[in-house]
C-alpha cells in the first residue's frame, strides 16, 4: 500500500472508536459496562467517559497481571510508542519468547477496553491511565523506574547541565535541550554506557544496584560522599529536591538490560493439585455434606420456630445469641454465623418487624420444607453463590472499629460472588477428583486481579477465596477439597476430564490448559442459564442423597437409634417424645420422664405413644420404655392447676400433704383451701414449673376444668424477600441492550459529525429558524428527498439534535425517517427549534 493510500492514524480516542465496527464496540461495552450507564449520545461522549478517572481505575482493576504490566510499560515508554519499543521493554535486550508470544494478546485486551489506541507504530495509553501508572515521587511506578533525564533536569540550570555533559565525556553544546538529548542518547547506548561504567568505583556501582529496581530515589547530604559525587557529576544520579536524588529512567533501563519489570509474568500460575480421589468418593462425600447442610439449617430454624433471638438496636444478633445458636447446632461460632447468614440469604429467616423485634422463620421456610431434598439444597447453594453478605467478617471490626455481628449491617462485600464463581471455576478446570492446594488457587487469583489482590494474606480477595474453599466444603459443593459433579453443574462448567486423560510424565503433572498463555475467565451465568444449571445439579445430587427412613431401633437403655435420616412426621414426633443425645451417621434419641411428659402435654395419650413406637420400631418395645410411659402417664394430670392466683386440686389429699411438707414448695406460698385444693400466690405457669421441678407431673386446666393441651406455636414473619446482593458496579449489558445502545451511539455520532451548511447554525448550538422557514424547508425536503439536521425539544424539556429525512408534513406534524433512532417517527413542528440543510458532500 502506498503512503497516499494508507489510512491516517486517528488523532484521538474518539476517532479510534469511530473506526471500530459494531462487534468491537460491543466488546468494549461488555468489558466496561460503566460506559453504557447511561447510554452515551455519541462516540465523542463515549471516549470522554472512557477516559474519566473512575472508569479507568475500574478497568485497570480488572486486568490480569501481564496486561497490567503491558500498560505499565507503555506508561514509561514514549508517547506515542512504536510496538518495537514496547516489546523491548517487556522482553529486555536478550528477548523472551514466552513474553513476545503473549504480548499481542495483552495489547489486544488493552485496545479492546479502550485503554490503548492508535496503530502499532503509534501506540498511545489513554491520558488518565498514563497519569495513574507513570512514575512520580508521590506515586512510584510498579516498574520501579523514575523520571526521564529530560523530566529530571527540567528545573536545572543550563550551566550545570553542560558540566554534567562534559564530565560524562560528551562535547559541550550550545543549549540545554541538545545537551539533555546528548546525555539521553549516551544512557541509551549500550556500548558507550558500558565504557562509562567501566571507570566507575565499585562503591558507586553498589549505589546503582540498590536503586536500579526501585524505588529510584535516595537521600544525600549537602556534601555527598565521593561515590555519590562521581555519579552526580556524570548525571547517573540527578537531584530532584534538596537532599534527594533520583536514578534517571534511561540509566535504570540500561542497567536492567532493557527490562521494565524485574519479573514479567506472561503465563498464569498453574493451580496445583495436591491430592486426587475417585470421583465417586468425591460425589458421595459432597452429597453427605449437602444432606448435613440441610439438616443443620432445619435444626437452626426449628430452634427459632417459636421466635428466635431479639434484633439488636443496630441490627443483627448479639454475641450471646450467636454463642447460644452455636451450642444448639454443636458447631463453632464462625460456622454458626455462616449457617445463619446462609438461611438469611436464602430468604428462610428474617426479622418479624414487631415492636419487640425478633428473628424468625419466614413463610418461605414452610414452602422450602415441602420441596425434595435436592431442590432444597439447590436453593441454599444458589443463595450462597449470589450473596454479597460475607459471614467470614462476623466478629471483625468495621471502619469505625465497631464489631460486626451476624445478620447485622456492614457485611456486604460486592466482590464476593465473583470470587466464589472464579474459585469454583478454577476447581472445575482440574481433572475429576483433583483437590487443589489453597496457595496455588490464591496465587492464580492474584495474577488475574493484581490490583484487587495485593501480595498479602489479609487482603479481602484472599480472605474471600479462603472462605469460599471452606464454605464450599461445608455446603457440599466440594468433597474432600475437589469439585463434585453437582457442584460442577451448579456453576455451568463442562464435564470434567478424567485424571487418566492427563499427562503423567515428569514435566506434565499439570492439566493441559496450563500450558497455554490464557485461560478464559467464565462470566457468572445469566438467570436463565443458572436455572438450567441448577436443575442439572439437582438431578445429579438426587440419587446420592439418602432416602428418609420410616423406622428406628429401640434399645433397652431407653434410647432409640435412627440409622439414617428419618421421614419428617417420624422425626417431628421423636423430637417431642425424646431428646437428641448424639448426632452423626446415626442419631441417638433418649427417652426421659420429661420428654414423655412433653408428649403428653402435646395431647398424646399413653396408648397413642405405645402404638406410635410399635408402628415405627424394627425391634420390640423394651419393657423399661413401656414402664416409663405408663408411669409418667399415670401421674400426668393427677394434679390440676388453674388460676386463683393459682390453685392446685387433687382427689388424693395425701399427695397434697406431701407437697405441703416439701421444703421446696416454700417459694410457692401454698395453703390448703379444702382437703383436695391448695391455693398459691404464684401464677399458674410458675406453679406448673415449680411442681414439675419437684418431680411431680401436674397438668394445667382451663376455667371450665378441662385439661389444657400445650403445643408449640410456630412463629412466622410476614412475607419477606431475600436480601438483594450489592452489585459490584453496573451489570453487564445483555445483547438486546448492547444492540440498541450501539445503534443509538452510531446515530448520535452521525448527527453530530454530519457536515452542515453554516448559514443558519451557530457553532456548538442547535439550529435556530423561524416557524415559517422551518415549515418551508420541511416541505421542500419532502419533495427532494433530502435529509435535514434539526434541533428538537421533547415534552420533558430535553434538547437533542437529529438527522431526519421528511416524508410527510401536515396538521402541524412532520413524519420522517429519523437516522438517529433508525426508525420512522412523527414530530410536532412547534417542538422543532430550527432546521439546517446538510452539506452537499
Amino acid at each position: 500500500m502506498s503512503t497516499e493510500d494508507k489510512p491516517a492514524a486517528p488523532r484521538s480516542l474518539a476517532e479510534a472508536l469511530r473506526g471500530r465496527d459494531d462487534a468491537a464496540l460491543a466488546a468494549l461495552l461488555r468489558s466496561r459496562p460503566d460506559l453504557i450507564t447511561p447510554v452515551p449520545t455519541d462516540l465523542t461522549q463515549l471516549a470522554t467517559r472512557a477516559g474519566t478517572r473512575a472508569s479507568v481505575v475500574r478497568a485497570l482493576e480488572r486486568l490480569d497481571r501481564f496486561a497490567l504490566q503491558t500498560a505499565e510499560a507503555l506508561a514509561v515508554a514514549a508517547d506515542p510508542a512504536p510496538y518495537e519499543e514496547l516489546l523491548g521493554l517487556m522482553t529486555g535486550d536478550e528477548g523472551d519468547q514466552a513474553v513476545a508470544a503473549a504480548l499481542p494478546h495483552a495489547l489486544a485486551t488493552l485496545r479492546e477496553q479502550a485503554l490503548v489506541w492508535g496503530p502499532d507504530d503509534r501506540l498511545r495509553l489513554v491520558r488518565t491511565a498514563r497519569e495513574l501508572l507513570s512514575p512520580s515521587p508521590q506515586h512510584p511506578s510498579p516498574t520501579g523506574l523514575g523520571p526521564t533525564v529530560q523530566e529530571a533536569t527540567s528545573g536545572m540550570s543550563p550551566g550545570r547541565i553542560q558540566e554534567i555533559v562534559t564530565a560524562a565525556g560528551l562535547a559541550s553544546t550550545h543549549d540545554a535541550v541538545s545537551a539533555v538529548a546528548a546525555l539521553t542518547a549516551l544512557f541509551k547506548d549500550r556500548r558507550r554506557m558500558t565504557a562509562l561504567l567501566a571507570d566507575a568505583p565499585e562503591e558507586s556501582l553498589e549505589v546503582l544496584r540498590r536503586l536500579v529496581w526501585g524505588p529510584p530515589y535516595g537521600q544525600v547530604t549537602a556534601d555527598p560522599a565521593a561515590r555519590l559525587r562521581w555519579l552526580l557529576d556524570r548525571g547517573l544520579l540527578l537531584p530532584t529536591t534538596p537532599g534527594t536524588v533520583v536514578l534517571p529512567r534511561e540509566v535504570a533501563l540500561r542497567l536492567r538490560d532493557g527490562h521494565a519489570h524485574r519479573a514479567t509474568e506472561p503465563l498464569p500460575p498453574p493451580v496445583e493439585p495436591v491430592g486426587t480421589h475417585r470421583p465417586q468418593v468425591v460425589d458421595a462425600t459432597a452429597a453427605g455434606q449437602a444432606y448435613s447442610a440441610l439438616a443443620t439449617v432445619e435444626e437452626l430454624l426449628r430452634d427459632w420456630d417459636e421466635g428466635g433471638p431479639t434484633v439488636l438496636r443496630a441490627g443483627g444478633l448479639s454475641v450471646r445469641d450467636l454463642k447460644r445458636t452455636a451450642v444448639a447446632l454443636d458447631v463453632p461460632e464462625p460456622i454458626a454465623a455462616f449457617w445463619v447468614e446462609l438461611a438469611y440469604a436464602a430468604g428462610l429467616i428474617a426479622s418479624d418487624g414487631e415492636a419487640d423485634e425478633r428473628y424468625a422463620a419466614t413463610p418461605a421456610y414452610d414452602e422450602w420444607l415441602e420441596q425434595p431434598a435436592d431442590r432444597r439444597w439447590v436453593r441454599l447453594a444458589e443463595a450462597w453463590l449470589a450473596a454479597t453478605r460475607t459471614a467470614g467478617l462476623v466478629g471483625g471490626r468495621d471502619a469505625k472499629e465497631r464489631t460486626m455481628s451476624a445478620l447485622g449491617p456492614g457485611l456486604d462485600r460486592s466482590a464476593a460472588p465473583e470470587v466464589r464463581h472464579r474459585v469454583l471455576a478454577l476447581l472445575a478446570e482440574l481433572p475429576e477428583g483433583a483437590a487443589p492446594s489453597a496457595e496455588s488457587v490464591l496465587a492464580r487469583l492474584r495474577w488475574e486481579r493484581p490490583l484487587r489482590a495485593p501480595q498479602r494474606d489479609d487482603d479481602l480477595r484472599t480472605r474471600l477465596a479462603r472462605w469460599t474453599l471452606s464454605e464450599a466444603e461445608l455446603l457440599g459443593v466440594t468433597g474432600r477439597g475437589a469439585l463434585s459433579a453437582h457442584g460442577r453443574a451448579l456453576i455451568g462448567a463442562p464435564a470434567a476430564k478424567s485424571a487418566a486423560d492427563e499427562p503423567s510424565g515428569p514435566g506434565d503433572k499439570l492439566p493441559v490448559h496450563h500450558k497455554h498463555h490464557r485461560v478464559p475467565v467464565r462470566e457468572p451465568l445469566t438467570p436463565a442459564e443458572q436455572a438450567v444449571a441448577s436443575a442439572t445439579a439437582a438431578r445429579l445430587l438426587a440419587p446420592l442423597l439418602p432416602e428418609p427412613l420410616d423406622h428406628v431401633l429401640l434399645q433397652a437403655d431407653l434410647t432409640a437409634v435412627a440409622p439414617g435420616p428419618l421421614q419428617r412426621p417420624l422425626a417431628d414426633m421423636l423430637d417431642v417424645l425424646a431428646d437428641v443425645e448424639s448426632k452423626g451417621g446415626a442419631t441417638v434419641y433418649r427417652f426421659t420422664p420429661g420428654s414423655v411428659r412433653r408428649a403428653l402435654d402435646a395431647g398424646r395419650s399413653a396408648s397413642d405413644l405405645h402404638a406410635f413406637l410399635a408402628a415405627h420400631s424394627r425391634t420390640p418395645i423394651p419393657q423399661p420404655l413401656t414402664y416409663l410411659i405408663d408411669d409418667v402417664a399415670r401421674r400426668h394430670g393427677h394434679l390440676r392447676i388453674g388460676a386463683a392466683s393459682a390453685y392446685v386440686r387433687c382427689d388424693d389429699d395425701a399427695l397434697l400433704n406431701e407437697i405441703l411438707a416439701d421444703k421446696r414448695a416454700a417459694a410457692l406460698h401454698l395453703r390448703r383451701l379444702a382437703p383436695t385444693v391448695l391455693a398459691a400466690q404464684a401464677d399458674p405457669a410458675a406453679l406448673l414449673e415449680g411442681l414439675r421441678g419437684m418431680g411431680f407431673a401436674p397438668a394445667a386446666e382451663s376455667a371450665e376444668g378441662d385439661v389444657l393441651i400445650t403445643r408449640a406455636h410456630a412463629h412466622r414473619t410476614p412475607p419477606r424477600t431475600a436480601p438483594e446482593p450489592v452489585p459490584d458496579g453496573p451489570p453487564a449489558p445483555d445483547p438486546t441492550l448492547l444492540t440498541a445502545a450501539i445503534r443509538a451511539i452510531r446515530a448520535g455520532d452521525l448527527a453530530s459529525t454530519t457536515p452542515r451548511k453554516q448559514t443558519p447554525v451557530t457553532n456548538g448550538e442547535l439550529p435556530r429558524t423561524g416557524s415559517a422557514e422551518t415549515l418551508a424547508t420541511m416541505q421542500a425536503a419532502v419533495l427532494t428527498g433530502e435529509a435535514l439536521w434539526i434541533g428538537y425539544v421533547n415534552a420533558e424539556g430535553s434538547a437533542s439534535q437529529r438527522v431526519i429525512a421528511p416524508i410527510k408534513v401536515e396538521g402541524g406534524f412532520v413524519t420522517a425517517y429519523d437516522h438517529t433512532a433508525d426508525e420512522v417517527r412523527t414530530y410536532p413542528l412547534h417542538r422543532i427549534t430550527g432546521v439546517a440543510e446538510l452539506a452537499d458532500d
